[in-house]
């Protein structure tokens, strides 16, 4: 069954794309350390995804509940009526309130086997999570981002859901790799993930997108509320890690596809780094302008 062919409501969508998240942002375990943090995000991912489905659920049931007790209550009114002339007529009413109950019967029966689905591929996804987890940082790749976009741009079409994306970069990474040697680099990077895994929220995603880029895809989330997190991933880099970081944010518009929303984020990327790097800079569609003035205290 294809889940974006259905009827199915926005939060139902929502749940799926969070179980997809999770499964997506399963990692590679290194040390016992790496297994114990990584494995209490995922059981927090886990609660949050059954916590919405649960609430689904429950929603489902209690709507159904109610319309089908009208539809009975209905019924036995008309079968008390003992009016023989007008038997015709209330049979015709019997079969009416058949029709209005099948409609909703269909659209629960379409909802549970869209659960079901999203169960049977959940299980599936499973044996291929390694194929979209960067083997060094254990956050998402390329390809795990680029299923993630694809998500989301459904949920952008369908339901008109917002979404952001920002891209962050190392600053002076090859000074890094050139002073401690690439290994030193490579605990870097691993750190660096580790802390963004920590900040996001459980319904975002966290890839690698190449080299000593990260990118965060924030479902849900306008233009000005990327900004604000992500001047507060760089801020809390600087605290927690001995270096700075660089971040080009934007949001989805209407027309963009996956290569168009990342080159608008790429590009306020470049102008946080010709401004002097350790800051953010957003792109609206019409300029790439900094998030906060006073973030402009970084050396070129």
């Amino acid at each position: 069954m294809d889940i974006w062919s259905l009827q199915i409501p926005v939060p139902v969508a929502l749940a799926a794309l969070a179980a997809m998240g999770y499964l997506f942002g399963r990692r590679s375990r290194t040390g016992n350390d790496e297994v114990l943090f990584r494995s209490q995000r995922e059981l927090r991912r886990a609660r949050a995804v059954a916590g919405e489905l649960e609430k689904i659920a429950r929603s489902v049931r209690k709507n159904l509940a109610r319309h089908h007790a009208s539809v009975s209550k209905f019924k036995d009114r008309v079968a008390r009526l003992s009016d023989a002339k007008q038997e015709s007529a209330w049979k015709d009413l019997c079969q009416e309130a058949e029709r209005i109950l099948k409609p909703t019967l269909q659209l629960a029966a379409q909802i549970a086997n869209a659960y079901d689905d999203i169960r049977q591929q959940s299980a599936t996804l499973m044996s291929f999570t390694e194929v979209r987890t960067d083997p060094l940082t254990g956050v998402n790749n390329r390809r795990g981002l680029e299923d993630a976009l694809a998500a989301q741009f459904a949920l952008l079409t369908r339901y008109d859901t917002p979404f952001a994306l920002a891209m962050f970069d190392i600053d002076h990474f090859k000074a890094i790799n050139d002073k401690e040697g690439h290994l030193h680099g490579d605990r870097v990077l691993r750190d660096l993930a580790r802390l963004f895994d920590e900040c996001v929220r459980e319904t975002d995603i966290v890839a690698r997108y190449g080299g000593e880029e990260f990118v965060v895809v924030m479902p849900q989330t306008d233009l000005e509320g990327a900004c604000m997190f992500s001047d507060r991933l760089r801020s809390e880099a600087e605290r927690r890690l001995p270096l700075t970081i660089s971040g080009g944010v934007t949001a989805a518009l209407d027309g963009d596809t996956q290569d168009s929303l990342i080159a608008r984020a790429d590009n306020a990327l470049y102008g946080a780094k010709t401004a002097g790097r350790n800051c953010v800079f957003r792109d609206n569609g019409d300029r790439a302008e900094c998030v906060a003035q006073e973030a402009l205290s970084g050396t070129a």
